[in-house]
């Protein structure tokens, strides 16, 4: 026998361990045979159960809930929030449905279960279920490359271009960058534009990274409509709206602003002072962050989700396109120990696990600029609930979810939630600021040149041209969609640099704009850091 015949192949050793792992005995290279094990007995144990069966029931329910009014009142009073709404499903019953508070500060009007609130990126779970309904009718398939239903489609890639599914961009890991499209859409652009120019943003790596796309999102549910030749507001509306009676809900902001009970965007002012100061138009993002509506409506949709795609007895969305929307796609947190849990993004669905093993459903909503939103369930316990704030985030309908929620299971709440959800999103805050401070201007500043050597048209792909203009000595920058560009005024910094206030729900306070010129000659370049964040925000002086 020959020494190769004595030792086995790597190939061979590990089809061995496989056996080895699942209980049969190993083989030594070199020796014989080793006796058998014992037989073993043929009595197997019970397989485990496909789910966590039921932990909670009516009465621990029932608990969670008359806890709800005292602790809506307490987040309120703490933080002086204007107003909320929340809702409760269990088993196919709304058992809560409640508004606190009024819908603009300074003004008598109440919120009540009716009162229609922009809802943010709780869009995301109401627009996979729309797309589902598609799924389900066999128009498209989750697996289809958005490129077959929208030809113009395109990102900075000829493979991803071809490949990118709707399951990719609905689970973020296309590989665009978080926010990519998010500035141009504060500059006023439209959907049109934004995603037609989503092909210049640089990609991470294609369905092995997580990034948070409000308009990757966003094409995927524009490709749906393309696919049924349709509007998406009009498609969300004969899907789901519709069949669920959610007559006020709606992905069309004129339909929000014309309603006469809705709660209107506030910011914290300090001291527990809120201002209605801006107006919101999400309407180029409609799929991902521009639905409306009250949780009297939402709670119809939980139901739905509860009855995996059943409502009122009768399918509504195909029970298994729907299935497909809240398991796990991408990997959003991945675990930092080799005991911990990862966190998942699923089509529209954050999903995790709790400590009982049981699958967690949750989405959250936000808008800087006045609105904060969230809705949770535990789909094996048949328990939903969602909260509609109009105030800016700063985790209140979190904590009332999540103290709702731990208190149906222990009885009581085993966590501050108010306080621990507050300091995530002052985290938040400052991570989200200017890496320069430009309120601290230099104590001895180099000056600048004259205002003619900085004024004129800077070309820009992505942007558009951005004119830079000197009026009764003051410099200032126009920029955005021609019909409604944006002016913005120049302050002296440093130098060849400029500060300028950002705008929108990206706004994060002064900014800076950097130009750049040869020698003591006019400016031939200025870039813009807060529009820079992926490397499109340099302009370069028109020529001619």
């Amino acid at each position: 026998m020959t020494s190769d015949s004595l030792l086995p192949t790597r190939r061979t050793l590990l089809k061995t361990a496989g056996i080895g792992a699942a209980g049969m005995p190993l083989l030594a290279a070199g020796r014989a045979p080793q006796p058998a094990f014992a037989a073993v007995p043929t009595a197997l144990l019970p397989a485990p159960p496909g789910q966590v069966p039921p932990l909670l029931d009516r009465a621990k329910v029932d608990r969670a809930l008359a806890r709800l009014d005292e602790f809506a009142g307490y987040a309120m009073a703490q933080t002086g929030l204007p107003g909320l709404a929340v809702a409760v499903v269990y088993q196919d019953e709304v058992l809560y449905s409640k508004g606190f508070g009024v819908r603009e500060a300074g003004k008598p009007g109440k919120i009540t279960p009716d009162t229609v609130f922009q809802v943010a990126s709780v869009s995301k779970p109401l627009a996979s279920t729309v797309i589902a309904g598609v799924v389900g009718r066999e128009v498209i398939a989750w697996t289809d490359p958005v490129i077959k239903f929208n030809k113009d489609f395109a990102l900075n890639d000829d493979y991803v271009t071809r490949n990118a599914t709707f399951a990719d961009l609905l689970s973020h890991r296309s590989g665009l960058q978080t926010g990519a499209g998010d500035l141009l859409e504060d500059l006023g652009f439209d959907r049109d534009y934004i995603l037609s120019h989503l092909h210049q943003q640089p990609l991470d790596a294609f369905r092995s990274s997580y990034h948070y796309s409000n308009f990757g999102f966003t094409e995927g549910g524009q490709a749906a409509a393309d696919a049924m030749g349709t509007a998406w507001e009009d498609l969300a509306g004969t899907i789901l709206f519709s069949p669920l009676g959610m007559t006020s809900s709606s992905y069309r902001l004129t339909d929000y602003e014309k309603a006469a009970d809705k709660a209107v965007l506030h910011v914290p002012l300090g001291d527990r002072v809120w201002a209605a100061k801006y107006r919101r138009d999400p309407d180029a993002e409609a799929p991902a962050g521009g639905a409306s509506s009250s949780v009297r409506d939402l709670a119809q949709w939980l139901r739905l989700q509860l009855g995996n795609g059943t409502y009122d007895g009768r399918p509504v969305i195909d029970a298994t396109a729907l299935q497909t929307t809240p398991i796990p796609h991408s990997v959003s947190g991945p675990a930092l120990a080799p005991a911990a849990r990862s966190r998942f993004y699923g089509l529209g669905w954050n999903v995790s696990y709790d400590d009982e093993g049981r699958v967690q459903l949750g989405h959250s909503g936000a808008f800087n600029l006045g609105a904060a939103t969230a809705v949770s369930m535990l789909p094996g316990e048949q328990l939903a609930i969602v909260a509609l704030t109009n105030g800016r985030p700063q985790g209140i309908p979190e904590a009332i979810n999540a103290d709702f929620m731990d208190t149906a299971q222990h009885g009581s709440p085993t966590v501050d939630w108010l306080a621990f959800t507050a300091a995530i999103f002052r985290q938040q805050d400052e991570a989200d600021k200017p890496e320069v401070d430009y309120t601290k201007v230099p104590s001895n500043p180099a000056p600048s040149r004259p205002g003619a050597s900085y004024t004129g048209t800077y070309d820009n792909p992505y942007y558009g041209p951005l004119l830079v203009f000197e009026r009764d000595g003051q410099l200032g920058m126009r920029v955005g969609p021609d019909n409604k560009p944006t002016t913005f005024a120049l302050t002296h910094f440093d130098g060849d640099t400029f500060s300028f206030e950002t705008i929108g729900e990206n706004g994060n306070g002064l900014a800076g704009a950097i130009f750049t010129a040869r020698g003591r000659g006019s400016s031939q370049q200025v870039t813009l850091d807060f529009y820079d964040r992926t490397g499109l925000g340099t302009f370069t002086r028109r020529r001619g």
